[in-house]
């Protein structure tokens, strides 16, 4: 039996597997050697997710054995600014951080031998979210969702995979070390 990898998260994580994402890029690189499971769950927040966790997790482990790893990508929603049109995703950092930690733990115990990979929510182009919420690109708007605001969420998600000696993938700096990273087909194909 392949072992397997699963990935877990908000709307990134669902719709990984469109063309050029990284799910698919993943399942490409890993084809013969593992199979990749998807459990996105689109606009969840780390709260809405611990709830419906086991739930979310059936069948991801083939003939119980362990799956050799999952990721756990959530934060973007988490960090949408709780004055703004999203506010009803929003969940306060300290929280996101227990939730985080409860959401590993529970991985954990289901699972002893996977490991539990942390990503951290990406970067935000804040002009694109201006005209995803409302259509044109007036500057005098404001986002639902700030890069300063991912960026707590991102230090905060790498604080906890430290804290349980997880490993973490900081797409949030990595990301904005690519030149023009806001209009780059990196980010086009991450944000779907």
């Amino acid at each position: 039996m392949r072992p397997r990898l699963v990935l877990f998260g908000a709307s990134i994580t669902e719709q990984s597997f469109a063309s050029g994402g990284w799910g698919a890029a993943l399942a490409d690189h890993f084809a013969h050697k593992a199979d990749v499971v998807l459990r996105g769950l689109s606009g969840y927040n780390t709260r809405w997710a611990l709830k419906v966790l086991d739930r979310a997790m059936e069948g991801a482990a083939a003939g119980g054995a362990d799956p050799a790893a999952v990721t756990l990508l959530f934060g973007s929603n988490d960090a949408s600014l709780p004055d703004q049109p999203q506010a009803h995703q929003h969940v306060p950092l300290d929280e996101y951080q227990d939730n985080l930690r409860a959401i590993c733990a529970s991985l954990k115990k289901k699972w002893p031998c996977a490991a539990v990979i942390l990503i951290t929510p990406p970067p935000i182009h804040e002009p694109a979210r201006i005209r995803d919420m409302y259509g044109d690109n007036d500057p005098s708007r404001q986002p639902e969702r700030t890069n300063e605001s991912a960026g707590a969420y991102a230090q905060a998600c790498i604080a906890v995979a430290k804290e349980l000696d997880h490993p973490v993938i900081d797409i949030w700096t990595q990301m904005q070390k690519f030149p023009d990273w806001q209009t780059s087909a990196l980010w086009t194909n991450s944000r779907a």
